[in-house]
């Protein structure tokens, strides 16, 4: 008899997801329509729920908020019927707390068989995976998909490394709540969505930020020209064509083919990394960010220290003139972004990192079906935008990936 599809054929479990957020839920639903046995193990949603402060917004709007499934289910538009609520079109930024609220209703309808264990470590073992769960479970799998999501690659300036232990210093993904931040001071490094909500909310929640940016000046993006792409002008369409990551031929280009992205050289795919999507805020969000509190475009921070007595961090901060000027704050908030580094990934056990096929930087090379040099072993989410490009930091990168994932796996016994 012919093995089931994604089987060992070794009296091993074919496939563990490590991770309950929409890439593994997505993953969970693909390999079980293509009729291979996984186990999934994480609190769902969790990165979303403990990493996220409370009153972020998605930068993504509600067309492209979707967790992917194989019979197109069980949308973002679905579960806010199913609630009870209005239609809402792509002018509507969505709560963090609603798209958390319908990542439960997702994985309640589609992946109940989550478990909501930890996965403590992967290693190699007999050709295959090991796998202990923090409830002391050890498992077998012929593949192990990774899908973690951001927090293990958030990336903390190293010169201010002594800031971090001290709590001195903070990454955006440290906190679920920015209010404890009342009355304080805050410099905000960074330009991109995240320092810039940061910063709002941190001024809303009656904080005092500053952003330091290296950018000559904040970008945001402009508001949606009709609710929902369909309803824009057929020359507006030409010119610029819609796309999940927002109108235009390159946005539109990198979240269509994301496959082909793979085969372009290294140095423009960083590019494109780089530059589709970079560093700015939404529409919706420079009136909460212009003239509401200070911002000084074009520095660095040059260097900082704590200064004896009060707990003051003293800031030497330079402009692109080579002038500096000092800074005083009370605390710094490196909103900096995400840099993939299959060595930053603990669960993996140290030789099975090290077997890792890398980019320069650390991020994992993948195959067309996102597997890595190690046979088995899958990379998700952002850990495959370095291969696939920009579509993968966001929610409608779900259906790339997963079925990229799922027809691996399925494509026979390993």
């Amino acid at each position: 008899m012919a093995p089931e599809p994604g089987s060992t054929g070794r009296g091993r479990l074919p496939v563990v997801v490590v991770g309950a957020g929409p890439y593994g839920l997505s993953t969970a639903t693909w390999l079980r329509a293509a009729g291979v046995t996984a186990r999934v193990f994480g609190e769902p949603m969790e990165s979303w729920r403990t990493h996220m402060p409370d009153g972020m917004f998605l930068k993504s709007v509600p067309t492209a908020s979707s967790i992917s499934t194989p019979d197109g289910g069980h949308r973002f538009a679905d579960f806010r019927t199913a609630r009870g609520r209005r239609p809402v079109g792509d002018t509507y930024p969505i709560p963090v707390d609603e798209f958390i609220a319908y990542g439960d209703w997702f994985q309640e309808h589609r992946v109940p068989e989550v478990e909501q264990t930890a996965v403590r470590d992967v290693r190699a073992a007999d050709g295959g995976f090991g796998v202990t769960l923090d409830s002391g479970e050890e498992i077998t799998a012929g593949s192990v998909v990774i899908a973690s999501g951001l927090v293990p690659y958030a990336y903390r300036p190293p010169g201010l490394a002594p800031l971090f232990p001290a709590g001195l210093a903070s990454h955006p993904c440290d906190h679920a709540d920015l209010s404890p931040f009342a009355g304080r001071r805050v410099a905000v490094v960074g330009a991109g969505q995240s320092a810039l909500e940061s910063a709002a909310l941190l001024h809303e929640a009656g904080a005092h930020p500053t952003v330091i940016a290296r950018t000559g000046s904040l970008l945001f993006g402009v508001p949606p020209e009709a609710d929902r792409p369909s309803s824009r002008s057929r020359a507006t369409r030409l010119l610029k064509p819609a796309s999940p990551l927002g109108p235009g031929w390159s946005h539109a280009a990198v979240s269509r083919g994301a496959g082909a992205y793979r085969r372009l050289p290294l140095p423009v795919r960083n590019h494109f990394l780089r530059t589709v999507l970079g560093p700015s805020g939404a529409w919706w969000l420079r009136d909460r960010v212009d003239g509401r509190f200070p911002v000084m475009c074009g520095h660095r921070v040059a260097s900082a220290r704590q200064e004896n007595g009060d707990g003051t961090i003293r800031l030497e901060v330079a402009d692109t003139a080579g002038g500096t000027e000092l800074v005083d704050t009370d605390h710094i908030l490196t909103a900096t972004g995400y840099r993939v580094d299959v060595d930053r990934l603990s669960l993996l056990e140290p030789t099975l990192r090290q077997a890792v096929r890398t980019l320069p930087g650390g991020a994992p090379e993948l195959s067309p079906g996102l597997e890595s040099s190690v046979p088995g072993l899958y990379f998700t989410s952002l850990a495959a935008a370095p291969t696939f490009g920009p579509v993968l930091r966001f929610v409608c990168g779900t259906d790339f990936a997963a079925r990229r994932v799922a027809g691996s796996v399925a494509g026979g016994p390993r």
